[in-house]
């Protein structure tokens, strides 16, 4: 209960059915059950300064990242740009059927390239400037 309201949490448990309610502040905890109605212990000392707002959890805050979203963009590319690399080795090895494809395997390859390269850019501009507006 140190970052916590105890009167919010023992009324946000008693509005979801909880009805015994036991307050232990030195160990910073309430006891909350459904047991007949009861309630035990010493009440929290009230508090002079404000509760600090919950950080959000830190995969929400990274799936919104524009960093890791360019990242990710770079490394679709990568992985599209090794598997054309690998079609041309095993369709090198079967040139009399599919020799017509090979020019436009290469285009492929250098069009993924091209947009891991974006991706690495998209992810360094975004670094650089959530760093200057002090974001993570």
């Amino acid at each position: 209960m140190s970052n916590h309201n105890p009167v919010a949490f023992e009324a946000a448990a008693g509005a979801v059915g909880f009805i015994g309610f036991g307050v232990y502040p030195r160990s910073g905890f309430i006891h909350v059950d459904l047991g007949p109605a009861r309630q035990w212990g010493e009440g929290f000392p009230i508090r002079v300064t404000s509760f600090a707002e919950d950080a959000p959890p830190a995969r929400e805050v990274l799936a919104q990242s524009r960093t890791m979203k360019g990242g990710g963009a770079a490394g679709v590319a990568t992985l599209g740009a090794a598997g054309v690399e690998v079609a041309q080795c095993v369709l090198a090895e079967t040139q009399s059927a599919v020799l017509p494809l090979v020019p436009y395997l290469d285009t492929l390859r250098w069009m993924f390239i091209a947009v891991a390269l974006g991706g690495i850019a998209v992810t360094i501009y975004t670094r650089l400037d959530d760093w200057k507006q002090g974001r993570r």
